[in-house]
């Protein structure tokens, strides 16, 4: 039985038995190697290069391999089968991604401001930010041969006492540490839990020092987990982190997830790629440093996408891309932080912000409590942008919601030099008109050199370029010069940074192929945005506000995505970008029960549009494919010197 070795950069070896024939990618998968592989495995993205190190491996030379690169070894692993003993290495890309997990410095005023900004906004609206979380320290008599009232009726009278509850109720978990604490303490202790009325649920029993009480916001994407933790007392945060979504080695799309979870033990994959490699180390890591337990970790808010909230209960997403999209569930309650072995206190309830239809899920259900948009009387425009596109437009009176499938471009996948947002990375670019010279600004430490692109820095480069003139509006290069290049068939790319220029001594560029991938993408933004506005009868013209969310919503310029015409040609004041719109209004329903029932209403009282079925969607789409649109008239403001 022949064996493979992966060398992974900068972590241990791992040795895995196999049988010929088996492809290294999905041997890759079985060992718990992380492979960068946007595409799951179908050879279109190029991104799940190994370089064979010894032995021999079956494949076919891709196009995403020259022949300098292939002579050295570089295959990609997606096309490879096993035919012996072989020795490959791994690039640390998909596995740096992930376990890079980033911890925000919360006294930046601009960190904390997004979440003070959320509170006073519903505050406005009537939201109270309160909930029935408490903490109390008691100190109850010792008992003695004349005082021998059993431990949880004495716990049970000392909570009535001091919370002025009838009844209280004590769970296992409780009662089975209930007499070994309250010895070691001293019966002075600290009780954690919830009022429900005229009853108080016990938690938690603990030493009295330790009264925190604590909820965990978290925004699982497609890409990227983020989470806080806060006092539930205060609203305080406490601490901040994100890393990658270990889902990520199955494919950077929520398609691709949906077809591997389908396979055998896929789900369990699925399920122990979200719990066990992200959710688990992270709030190990944020418990840490806020010097909290996990088991003060009372109430967790889980927002996400439809088909990641499938994922992470280990539910069938199957049904979620199969005609007629209908999902397991829009909403589920009852749901316990024990039921999915999160590290919190196991009684912990679990707040799933709701679905809205197959592809819009509890992540915009989330970032719409956190605009405000449904109590004012402007007409605003939500639009989360990420691996999805989901939009949000309406008012008080009415909302109306979508989601299209922008495709892994805005998270650097279909790019062939894309990459995600980290180090390395551009994320902003000029070029000036004369010289077709580019200024790059990159992800890093001062002095660090590029590797790759990121999704705004694909915007700005695409919007310079046309601005330029050194490509038309279909995307296709128009002038020539010393960094524009071409290949033996005629197609062009702009060369931002020659090998000798870039970290990894590979060439970044960007070709027509890449273009022509990202214009697809930032067409199915406007067609859906065109289309809903179409839908209500009506035209930008009627757009007060526009809210700008996501990952990549951080960096972009909001010009040169109107000059794309990926958004709406409205004024650039009516723009306002509102950060993690999903991991804000996870915040707020974990600190408010009002907020946590009002997101609830939201999700019934929107519209879900689905784009697929909807006549005109394909022809809009279609006419959003040139820069900036078929239309002019549609983006008056948008400029190509020539």
């Amino acid at each position: 039985m022949p064996k493979v070795i992966f060398q992974i950069e900068g972590a241990e070896a791992v040795e895995i038995a196999c049988n010929p024939g088996d492809n290294l990618l999905e041997l890759a998968r079985r060992a718990n190697v992380a492979i960068d592989a946007p595409c799951s495995g179908n050879g279109s993205c190029g991104k799940c290069r190994v370089k064979l190190i010894a032995g021999e491996v079956e494949t076919i030379q891709s196009r995403h391999i020259t022949d300098e690169e292939f002579e050295a070894g570089w295959r990609l692993s997606c096309n490879c089968k096993v035919v012996g003993d072989c020795t490959v290495f791994v690039p640390d890309i998909a596995s740096a991604y992930q376990s890079r997990m980033k911890t925000a410095d919360l006294s930046s005023p601009k960190e904390i401001a997004i979440f003070e900004d959320c509170q006073a906004q519903l505050k406005e609206s009537g939201i109270a930010f309160q909930n029935n979380y408490r903490a109390v320290v008691l100190q109850m008599a010792e008992p003695t041969l004349d005082d021998t009232m059993p431990d949880n009726e004495r716990l049970t009278w000392a909570i009535q006492d001091a919370l002025g509850v009838e009844q209280v109720k004590i769970p296992f978990t409780v009662m089975s540490k209930l007499a070994s604490t309250l010895r070691k303490y001293n019966f002075r202790v600290c009780v954690k839990g919830e009022l429900q009325s005229d009853t108080f649920f016990c938690m938690e029993i603990c030493d009295p020092e330790d009264t925190a009480i604590v909820g965990c916001a978290i925004d699982i994407g497609t890409t990227t987990v983020t989470m806080v933790l806060t006092d539930l007392t205060t609203g305080k945060l406490l601490a901040k982190g994100s890393s990658g979504n270990g889902q990520i080695r199955y494919g950077a799309d929520v398609i691709n997830r949906i077809i591997e979870q389908s396979k055998e033990g896929g789900r369990k994959k699925l399920q122990d790629a979200i719990i066990k490699e992200t959710l688990t180390p992270i709030i190990a890591n944020l418990c840490r440093t806020a010097k909290i337990s996990a088991r003060s970790i009372l109430c967790l808010c889980i927002a996400s996408n439809t088909t990641m909230n499938h994922l992470l209960l280990g539910v069938d997403a199957d049904p979620v891309r199969m005609e007629p999209y209908i999902p397991s569930f829009f909403a589920w309650e009852g749901l316990t932080a024990g039921d999915l072995k999160l590290p919190a206190n196991p009684l912990a309830q679990v707040r799933l912000a709701p679905n809205i239809g197959s592809y819009v899920g509890g992540d915009i259900t989330a970032g719409t409590l956190a605009t405000g948009l449904w109590d004012s009387d402007e007409m605003s425009l939500f639009i989360d942008l990420g691996t999805n596109g989901e939009i949000v437009f309406g008012n008080r009176d009415f909302m109306m919601t979508c989601a299209c499938s922008a495709g892994p471009a805005f998270e650097g996948g279909d790019i062939s030099c894309g990459m995600r947002a980290t180090d390395g990375a551009i994320e902003a670019c000029t070029i000036d008109k004369d010289t077709m010279e580019p200024t790059l600004t990159i992800v890093g430490e001062a002095g660090q050199r590029p590797v790759g692109i990121c999704g705004s820095g694909i915007i700005d480069i695409i919007s310079e370029l046309f601005r330029c003139g050194i490509i038309n509006a279909r995307g296709l290069f128009a002038r020539d010069g010393k960094r524009v290049g071409r290949d033996a068939h005629g197609m062009g790319r702009y060369i931002l940074a020659t090998a000798e220029e870039s970290e990894t001594g590979r060439e970044v560029s960007i070709n027509e192929v890449d273009i022509d991938n990202f214009i697809r993408a930032k067409g199915a933004i406007f067609s859906a945005i065109d289309t809903m506005l179409s839908a209500v009868d009506m035209t930008p013209e009627c757009i007060d506000r526009v809210y700008v969310a996501g990952g990549i919503g951080s960096g972009i310029n909001m010009k040169n995505s109107v000059n794309i015409g990926m958004l709406p040609d409205v004024e650039l004041e009516k723009y306002r970008y509102i950060g993690n719109s999903s991991l804000t209004g996870a915040y707020a329903m974990v600190m408010s029960d009002q907020a946590n029932t009002k997101c609830n209403e939201l999700m019934t009282n929107m519209t879900y549009l689905e784009l697929s079925t909807h006549p005109g969607y394909m022809d809009a789409f279609v006419a959003a494919c040139f820069l900036p649109h078929t239309d002019a008239s549609l983006f008056p403001n948008s400029v190509q010197e020539m």
